[in-house]
């Protein structure tokens, strides 16, 4: 079978005009981006407002392996499918960030015959919203430093003379908002800036990477660019010599922040291999951030198509549990169900058995023993009311044996129900026969429901996504994070959501620990204010909001050819 970037390279794409047109979109409402991909705008949701809305489905699956579980080749290959048995349908997903594009995961396309296209395109750079987002984040800490400066050279009664500013007295000790870029780089984790006499005062800072911005969380959650613009204004830069919140409206940043982000609102259409619609739209990370496409692009297409399906980053705990506490709560459109994406080779790996170890050989008895990870994950969704559909994502070293045990054993769970996916390897062909379930599911009556309210206490929602979210016993809190739980609460940000940072590769906090983990405890080692995007993050154990490069990252196998066609992209 050819590489997924010869397939792509391989395929005649439609006019990225004509994908439109099927859709329903005019052609004044599309910035055109090259010939495969265009900028909509969001006038296309005002102008279709009375229309009802799409059937949601959301796509989620099992603790994710180094093995991938090919979460978004089941989101593309369903989105393709629907349309083939006649459901007009369009997907929705995140944009690649290039951290992992250059780092360890690769691309974000999907994959083999069920990807959007061309796959190059959108793993690299798309239509700049990523590098719009990293300028406007780094804007934000430039003008926090000047202030800073300014204020600290002059005074306050002298600064406010010579700008007609009111001086906000940035405690150095207390600036927040850290540095961004969309690289892997762990020596940026922590840094120290204002070295020189002209360039203080000294103080700590650091860089996340871009897709853990809260501005990217923003223009995730936005509903058009006024909600943007507010946004951006209540962003917590830094804290006052009193303890009091300094935001990006105090500074008087937002308004150009908000500028350079003007064009980023608009999500981009793309297509599938079977030209299919497909919107990307935002990308911050399930472990870091709320892991979710835009709010935008779901409701741009819930007025275009019949069927709107979106992925969640990771594994159900990770950004279906941020999609149902977080997305849904700002949208307020609800899923008519939920797909659980898993593999053989997956539920080997969950075992606790020799974990990585030649899982595409037959062993019944690693199956049976990581089919305790999925019945987790099918609990985990259907607590919160939508109907479960459990998308089997087949691979060639797969025996009929085992699937025919694991369609067996979902039969008595939760689920609604089960089907075989080959649309890695078949397309559109291939996800038939789940597309016919998930749309079966889309019919029965949803009874969504978040986990918690918003009018619970910081403490209380904490363990109810401890105890409920992940089956821990208890939470604990570093100091810090006890000072500031105890702050968050005294300036009025209690009622907010909580998005939980940690490993993906684990229902706990410790990535080591395989398959169902329950009566762990819960370590928190810092709380920090999202006020722009609505929550607060919790960091759980060893979770960093800037990845590192491994010892053999993805970046050496790419390269240029001699027809100056990109290679060695995965």
């Amino acid at each position: 079978m050819l590489s997924d970037i010869n397939i792509s390279r391989a395929h005649v794409c439609k006019p990225i005009t004509e994908i439109a047109c099927q859709l329903g979109i005019n052609d004044s409402e599309i910035s055109l981006h090259g010939k495969n991909k265009a900028k909509v705008s969001l006038s296309v949701a005002k102008r279709l407002a009375a229309k009802a809305d799409a059937k949601l489905v959301i796509v989620t699956a099992v603790t994710p392996t180094p093995h991938g579980e090919g979460k978004t080749v089941t989101t593309i290959g369903l989105t393709q499918a629907m349309n083939a048995i006649g459901v007009k349908t369009c997907g929705c997903i995140r944009q690649p960030s290039m951290g992992p594009v250059f780092g360890i995961k690769g691309g974000a396309a999907g994959g083999g015959y069920a990807q959007v296209v061309p796959m190059e395109e959108l793993n690299l750079h798309l239509t700049g919203d990523i590098h719009a987002v990293s300028s406007a984040h780094n804007l934000a800490a430039a003008a926090l430093d000047a202030r800073l400066f300014h204020e600290t050279r002059l005074g306050a009664a002298e600064f406010t003379k010579e700008s007609g500013l009111k001086a906000v007295n940035i405690d150095p000790d207390n600036i927040l908002w850290r540095r961004a870029v969309d690289h892997n780089e762990r020596s940026l984790r922590q840094i120290e800036v204002g070295y020189g006499a002209v360039n203080g005062p000294v103080h700590r800072s650091g860089f996340d990477i871009t897709a853990a911005s809260e501005l990217m969380a923003i223009l995730a959650l936005s509903k058009d660019l006024k909600d943007l613009r507010q946004r951006i204004g209540r962003l917590v830069l830094a804290l006052d010599t009193h303890a009091n919140p300094i935001t990006a409206e105090d500074i008087g940043v937002a308004g150009a922040m908000t500028v350079i982000m003007r064009d980023a609102i608009e999500p981009t259409l793309m297509q599938t291999l079977s030209g299919d619609p497909c919107f990307i739209h935002a990308g911050p990370f399930a472990n870091i951030a709320h892991g979710n496409s835009s709010i935008i692009a779901d409701n741009i297409a819930a007025k275009l198509a019949d069927v709107v399906v979106t992925e969640a980053g990771f594994g159900s705990d990770m950004g279906f549990e941020k999609f149902s506490n977080i997305k849904v709560r700002e949208s307020g459109y609800k899923p008519s169900a939920a797909v659980v994406v898993v593999t053989l080779r997956a539920l080997k790996a969950n075992s606790g058995i020799e974990s990585d170890i030649e899982v595409d050989k037959p062993d019944m008895a690693r199956l049976a023993a990581g089919f305790a990870n999925l019945q987790w994950h099918i609990n985990n969704v259907h607590q919160y009311g939508a109907p479960v559909v459990v998308a089997i994502n087949r691979f060639p070293t797969d025996t009929a044996e085992e699937l025919d045990w694991l369609k067996a054993q979902v039969a008595t769970t939760n689920a609604f129900g089960c089907a075989i996916s080959d649309a890695f390897a078949n397309g559109a062909e291939g996800a038939t026969e789940l597309a016919k379930v998930v749309h079966a599911a889309t019919k029965c009556e949803s009874e969504f429901n978040c986990l918690y309210k918003t009018t619970d206490t910081l403490q209380s929602k904490l363990m109810t996504l401890a105890e409920v979210g992940y089956g821990a016993a208890s939470v604990s809190l570093s100091e810090k994070a006890k000072q500031q739980l105890t702050w968050l609460q005294l300036n009025g940000y209690s009622e907010l959501p909580l998005c939980i940072a940690k490993t993906p590769m684990s229902i706990s906090h410790d990535a080591s620990v395989k398959g169902v983990p329950h009566g762990f405890e819960m370590p928190i080692n810092e709380f920090r204010l999202n006020a722009g995007a609505g929550f607060i993050t919790a960091l759980v154990g060893k979770v960093m909001t800037m990845p590192g490069l491994g010892v053999k990252p993805g970046y050496l196998n790419i390269d240029i050819d001699a027809d100056d066609e990109i290679m060695g992209l995965a």
